[in-house]
């Protein structure tokens, strides 16, 4: 019996785990097993690899062959392992030195004709092949820059079985150049604040909510211009964090998301229909456990437009990772963890039609169907959002040439990131650095409170905010005193968030 080894990664959520594959060579009747908790498309590698590795001409073992996938109790997914399994194969029949394969990480999917195809997840398996200790790492050709995002990595891309054997051999390869495929999710023309006319008090309320991280929910009626705002958030947002962008740039990695230009530096932004899943919403699948929209919004914007219309159970899973900025998947053999810690827009019609309330127009809906309408978005989820708004029609024609040119979002941004920087010195003890995310006993207890406390005693008292109400206004109160250059919050502030939360505020000052 002839033995090798290869080496690869088993990825849950984020994390990974190595893998070691084994490959046992012996006499009898031809037959391949492969054992250690794989899943079917995992199963399917042993025709895939057995073609391939006739295919390049190689020899494939013609006894029994056994492949075991190590930790055995370990659950392992997806079509990447090809690679190793193969490297793993012709080490055992001495086509490659077992030596050199068992130091190396191999990725890839392999073809019938040996040509190595692309996996997803490449980022978060390079972290880990790095906290692993490796430092030598085989993966497909047109991967080799988003894997290089990891420094202390030697990258080989190959496009076929034949270049991995060179490789292991030490012969060089001719190594092409890489093109790198446009994403077609990506606006060549960004938005800008300019581009929206009129609307002052959403504007201001869209700088409120990217200054302190805050949940936001617009409503008005069609064409009023809610979408055209909620999609304008991000331009005003700072870039990520280095540590924010590796995470944001993983998860779009795990999503198959090609990273070619390099780490995700923009606050991403996500607006799923109202059609769509709550798996595709919050994440899921079967053994193989996708991240879903909340988790590619980590760090961005999450915009449900039409709200009402997305399934009540998918809106009211959105709860926990609202409160803690993680959605936790189990299944019957893994629990994956996805970070989500979004800001949440939401934009909604005032009934069916639309026009239920809008001067000039008249609503078609019976008073029932209103209110139905308006309880699909339950109490519990908008206790969770910081900032109502109410759109109204612009009351000038927005053609013509204003007195006043509006703001470009280069100078939003700037106040906005004022704003954070007083947020992260005050917090710089802490592991927060914006308002939306300091948790209300920390507010209460160490952040100084005004003198007079009568808004939320008032609104705690006659019901309009609840103990979550006070900590949300309370958050708001510290943005709006950032904006404004000051050290603590005032009466003022504290009144002008209690507006700001109810969604009475027309803007003041």
């Amino acid at each position: 019996m002839r033995i090798a080894c290869a080496w690869s990664v088993s990825l849950s959520g984020l994390e990974g785990s190595p893998v070691q594959v084994e490959a046992a060579t012996g006499q009898g009747l031809p037959k391949i097993s492969l054992v250690g908790l794989p899943d079917a498309a995992l199963l399917q590698a042993r025709d895939r690899v057995r073609a391939a590795i006739s295919g390049a001409a190689y020899e494939f073992p013609k006894g029994i062959l056994t492949i075991n996938l190590s930790p055995a109790n370990l659950p392992k997914n997806g079509s990447h392992y090809d690679l190793a399994i193969a490297a793993a194969i012709l080490a055992a029949t001495e086509e490659v030195p077992s030596e050199m394969v068992k130091s190396t990480m191999f990725f890839g999917e392999l073809g019938l004709d040996g040509n190595v195809r692309r996996m997803r997840g490449i980022l978060p398996a390079m972290l880990a092949a790095s906290r692993a200790g490796f430092q030598r790492v085989i993966v497909p050709h047109g991967q080799a820059r988003e894997a290089s995002l990891v420094p202390g990595l030697t990258i080989w891309p190959v496009r076929h079985l034949h270049e991995m054997v060179d490789l292991m051999h030490g012969r060089p390869i001719a190594l092409a150049p890489e093109t790198c495929e446009p994403d077609e999710e990506v606006d060549q023309q960004p938005s800008d604040f300019a581009d929206v006319q009129g609307h002052s008090d959403g504007k201001w309320a869209m700088e409120v909510a990217a200054a302190g991280r805050h949940h936001v929910f617009l409503h008005g009626a069609p064409g009023v211009g809610k979408t055209m705002l909620a999609s304008r958030l991000p331009s005003i947002l700072p870039d990520l964090g280095h540590e924010d962008a590796i995470e944001v740039s993983a998860l779009h990695s795990l999503a198959g998301r090609g990273l070619e230009s390099g780490l995700l530096v923009r606050p991403p932004y996500s607006d799923p229909h109202h059609t769509s899943t709550m798996a595709s919403l919050i994440g899921g699948g079967g053994r193989d456990i996708r991240p879903g929209s909340i988790s590619l919004a980590h760090r961005g914007v999450l915009f449900l437009d039409e709200a009402p219309e997305f399934g009540s159970r998918t809106l009211d899973a959105l709860r926990t990772p609202l409160e803690n900025g993680w959605v936790t998947i189990g299944r019957v053999n893994q629990v994956v963890r996805y970070p989500a810690r979004f800001q949440l827009i939401l934009a909604a019609n005032p009934c069916p039609c639309g026009y239920s309330g809008v001067v000039g127009k008249e609503c078609t809906c019976p008073a029932m169907t209103v209110r139905r309408y308006r309880e699909r978005l339950s109490g519990p989820i908008l206790d969770r959002i910081d900032i109502r708004h109410h759109m109204l029609p612009l009351t000038r024609a927005f053609l013509a040439d204003s007195d006043e040119p509006p703001e470009t979002s280069v100078q939003v941004l700037t106040r906005v990131m004022e704003a954070r920087g007083r947020q992260q010195y005050r917090l710089m003890a802490t592991p927060w650095c914006t308002n939306g995310e300091v948790p209300g006993s920390y507010l209460r207890k160490h952040l100084p409170l005004p003198e007079d406390l009568g808004p939320l005693e008032r609104g705690l008292s006659n019901g309009t905010l609840s103990a979550r109400g006070v900590d949300k206004v309370l958050r708001l109160a510290w943005t709006l005193a950032d904006l404004e250059g000051e050290d603590r919050i005032g009466t003022g502030n504290l009144r002008v968030a209690m507006l700001m939360r109810q969604g009475e505020l027309a803007r003041v000052g």
